[in-house]
């Protein structure tokens, strides 16, 4: 056959088939998401997801889970321990079949587990699949057994290696640096904010972090216990605890609606943005979904019947709409599904439509008895939704203002913004510069090809304690909307970012290197995750990293962006040096700049991530609020970091 000819060949000889571990390791991406920092962490949640399974189905009510000295970690529960009798389709140890097989497990019997967790039921095959080494312990039955793995082939057969009276399942591994080539290094507060997570969303678990990495000063390692006897109601409290409260009590609802079971919590503050949460079997849905939208019909229809009821919307001369009742509620949706259908861009989107009335009827339910039985606060609560209705009425004045400006032409854009010439936005780049003389620097230094200056006066607005029309008014924000872009809808009954004509693919904040630039980009931040989430998490957003120090001795110069790296070039030096501490990106010349923070060859920059949707919203009305002591708390455990990532 000729080379043309196999071209156009496409038979079953084309196909390259790979066995499921071996196709885990060539596309980890797929199973796990990445293989930096979110998929290292991923895969603990993974095997964790196990031991969660377990609990769920009644066998389990302690997890332990444990950050070795050498990173790698080790996972127990006290569960009914995986099977080790033969698996008759494999003709091998059922624990061997579930740490090789991709798909095999429990989970997928309806006998042994009527829900699970785990995103796309990979389980801990994947995870052996992509460690350099796993070891599998089970106590059962009154006996160990152990087996052992490399890069998810079995080193031996399963035995038993002792007797016992407890039972359970110890699952140590450690990641494989050929695989996770970026990092091996766990972060204890991105492990610790998860098992927190799956504590309330899993009331009655014990669940016990360890950092044997790390000791205090008493010589123990470092670690905490999570523990909920309410769940979601503590959950709640727990991400409200630096916002002034509206009411006293949690509303709360827990049952099954139509075979699904529902659990619901929510209160009201004083603060203006809308914080809903939702999960199916412990995942974060951050892309909402059908549970999502049935919450929302419950709340709006169930707090408008009461409000035309009570008479205090007679006198409003307009319509309330759905963000009305939504303004200043935080609320947790958990729904537990059989065989959820997952949708949207990363899969995280619930579609099950049967899932919608269940949890609408749970909210309306839970919400009239509440109101029935609570008069007070359920004026509070219509009063609070009466002034949100008033502001957005002025807010949609100011948007408008700010969507005629965006659509203009380039002659519509901000007075101080310096484009650039390029016009694909996939290769443009704007940097957000604190104040005029770091932006005047930034103009010189910069490629005016693809690179635009953005110079923003002094410190924008706090977002977190501004009702939304002052921050449409808001000169400096209104410049931002504008020169991105981009404008805001009322999609789907819920504010949505169009970024369909963004500008710019890349959104750089370049602050100084101190506590006030840190304060700045903090503000910012805090502005994009409450009105510009998508541009975050599509991976728009970035930190510019400028240095802190420009050592010199001789001809030789060298920066640093660390104290420890100062020192170490000072050392490499001879020990004498002269070095300049930059106070502020004003201080660097243009070519300084652009060699050390603007220069895509030689610069950092860093991609601007939410792990965790709850506790990004719980740090950022932390950080950004009124409550003094616990902000004070987080910087002094953060500040060795000098830097805060959503």
């Amino acid at each position: 056959m000729s080379d043309e000819a196999k071209k156009h060949n496409y038979s079953a000889d084309s196909i390259q088939a790979l066995e499921g571990m071996e196709h885990v390791r060539m596309r980890p991406s797929m199973y796990i998401g990445d293989v930096g920092v979110r998929g290292l962490h991923h895969l603990v949640y993974e095997v964790v997801d196990n031991s969660i399974d377990e609990a769920l189905a009644g066998h389990c009510d302690t997890i332990k889970v444990t950050i070795n000295e050498d990173n790698s970690i080790t996972t127990e529960d006290n569960g009914r321990g995986i099977p080790v009798d033969l698996h008759k389709k494999e003709g091998v140890s059922a624990l061997e079949v579930v740490m090789t097989k991709i798909g095999a497990g429990g989970k997928f019997d309806k006998d042994s587990y009527k829900v699970s967790g785990g995103l796309h039921g990979v389980g801990v095959s994947c995870v052996n699949a992509l460690s350099e080494h796993l070891k599998a312990t089970v106590h059962r039955d009154g006996k160990i057994w152990e087996q052992e793995y490399e890069r998810g082939k079995t080193l031996y057969p399963v035995k038993q290696i002792g007797e016992t009276k407890e039972r359970g399942t110890i699952v140590t591994f450690r990641p494989d640096p050929t695989i996770f080539t970026l990092t091996l290094e766990y972060n204890y507060d991105t492990l610790a904010s998860r098992m927190r997570e799956l504590s309330y969303l899993n009331k009655g678990i014990t669940i016990i972090l360890t950092d044997k990495r790390n000791k205090n000063e008493a010589g123990e390692y470092e670690g905490e216990t999570f523990y909920s006897e309410e769940g979601l109601t503590e959950f709640v409290r727990y991400l409200d605890a630096t916002r002034e409260p509206l009411m006293k009590d949690v509303i709360a609802f827990e049952g099954e609606k139509n075979g699904v079971p529902v659990e619901v919590a929510m209160v009201y503050n004083t603060s203006y943005a809308e914080n809903l949460h939702s999960y199916v079997n412990n995942i974060n849905t951050h892309e909402g979904g059908t549970h999502l939208t049935g919450f929302r019909r419950g709340l709006t229809h169930t707090l408008k019947k009461y409000a035309d009821e009570s008479g205090m919307l007679d006198k409003l001369k307009f319509e309330i709409s759905g963000d009305d009742f939504r303004e200043g509620l935080t609320a947790i949706v958990s729904v537990k599904v059989a065989e959820p259908q997952f949708e949207g861009q990363t899969k995280t989107k619930l579609g099950n439509r049967e899932v919608s009335a269940s949890v609408s009827q749970a909210v309306s339910e839970m919400l009239t008895d509440y109101l029935e039985e609570h008069p007070d606060d359920a004026k509070t609560i219509v009063q609070k939704v009466i002034l949100a209705a008033q502001a957005r009425h002025a807010a949609q004045k100011a948007r408008e203002m700010v969507q005629r400006k965006t659509v203009m032409s380039i002659g519509g854009l901000p007075g101080k913004l310096s484009d650039c010439s390029e016009q694909d936005p996939a290769k443009c780049e704007v940097f957000l510069v604190e104040g005029d003389s770091a932006g005047g620097t930034a103009k010189q230094g910069r490629d005016r090809a693809f690179q635009a200056i953005l110079p923003l006066r002094g410190k924008i607005l706090n977002v977190e304690k501004a009702m939304t029309h002052k921050v449409f008014e808001n000169e400096e924000i209104k410049n931002i909307f504008t020169a991105l872009g981009v404008t805001i809808g009322t999609e789907d009954d819920s504010k949505a970012l169009n970024l369909s004509k963004l500008r710019y693919h890349k959104i750089v904040i370049m602050c100084d290197a101190d506590i006030d630039g840190s304060h700045i980009a903090t503000l910012i931040l805090t502005f994009f995750f409450r009105y510009m989430k998508e541009l975050i998490e599509e991976g728009h957003v970035y930190i510019a990293t400028p240095p802190l120090y420009l050592i010199k001795k001789g001809n030789k110069k060298q920066y640093a962006w660390t104290d420890k790296e100062r020192d170490e070039i000072v050392e490499s030096f001879g020990g004498s040096a002269s070095i300049q501490r930059y106070k502020g990106l004003g201080e660097m010349n243009a070519e300084q700049l652009w060699d050390t923070t603007m220069n895509p060859e030689f610069r950092t920059l860093r991609l601007v991530q939410i792990d965790n949707g709850t506790e990004a919203d719980r740090i950022f009305s932390m950080l950004m609020g009124d409550e003094v002591p616990p902000r004070r708390d987080f910087i002094e455990r953060n500040a060795v970091y000098a830097n805060i990532d959503a």
